[in-house]
C-alpha cells in the first residue's frame, strides 16, 4: 500500500504571528526560518500521531481490497472520499461508483466500505482511492493541544539554528512534547 499528499496544505495550523509571539520576537529578519521550523512542526506531529492537520487531498493505493472488505486508511480524520478507482490488467482505469458506500472517518485508523466493487487486474496498486483528510480548514479546527506541541517544538528547533543544520531538523524535541501529543497517538501492542 502507498500513501502520498495530492495537494500540500493551504497555510499551517500554527501561524506565523502565533509563533513569533511564543518566541517573543518581534523584528522580521527570521521570518522565513520560523516559517520553515512552523512546517517541520507540522509534518512531525502528523508522522507521529497519523493525524492530518489541515485538511487537503491524499491518494492511498492498495494492491487488492482487505478480505473482509473494510479499507483501513491509515491518516486521519478522514472527511470525504472524493474518487476511487481500479486498473485492469490492461491498465484502463474504472471509476468505482461512490453510492452506498460508508465512511468511519473519525476511526483510528479510518474505515471505507464499498458495495461491491470491481477486481484490479492490475498486480501492483491496481486500486486508488483519493481523499480528503484533516481537522479543517484553519488552524481554529485543530486542538489546541497539538498547536501547543507545534509551538514548544518550534521553539526548540528556534533555539538550536546555528547548532543544527536544517537538514538535521527535527532534532530538538522539548520536554514535555511526548506528554502532549500521546493522547493523539495510535498504539499498537
Amino acid at each position: 500500500m502507498t500513501l502520498f499528499a495530492t495537494a500540500p496544505p493551504a497555510a499551517e495550523p500554527v501561524t506565523l504571528g502565533e509563533a513569533k509571539t511564543h518566541l517573543r520576537i518581534d523584528a522580521d529578519d527570521e521570518d522565513a526560518l520560523i516559517a520553515a521550523l512552523i512546517s517541520t512542526a507540522r509534518e512531525h506531529v502528523e508522522r507521529e500521531t497519523g493525524l492530518v492537520m489541515l485538511s487537503r487531498g491524499f491518494r492511498f493505493c492498495l494492491d487488492a481490497w482487505p478480505g473482509d472488505g473494510v479499507v483501513r486508511i491509515p491518516c486521519g480524520p478522514v472527511r470525504a472520499i472524493e474518487a476511487v478507482t481500479v486498473y485492469d490488467a490492461e491498465g484502463e482505469a474504472q471509476a468505482v461508483p461512490l453510492a452506498g458506500h460508508l465512511l468511519d472517518g473519525e476511526a483510528r485508523p479510518a474505515r471505507l466500505w464499498l458495495a461491491d466493487p470491481p477486481r484490479p487486474g492490475r498486480m501492483l496498486n491496481g486500486i486508488e482511492i483519493d481523499f480528503v483528510a484533516g481537522f479543517g480548514e484553519s488552524g481554529a479546527d485543530v486542538p489546541d493541544t497539538l498547536k501547543r506541541a507545534m509551538l514548544m517544538h518550534v521553539a526548540a528547533m528556534f533555539s538550536v539554528r546555528g547548532v543544527v543544520s536544517p537538514e538535521a531538523l527535527p532534532a530538538a524535541i522539548p520536554p514535555g512534547y511526548e506528554r502532549l501529543i500521546a493522547p493523539f497517538c495510535r498504539r499498537g501492542l
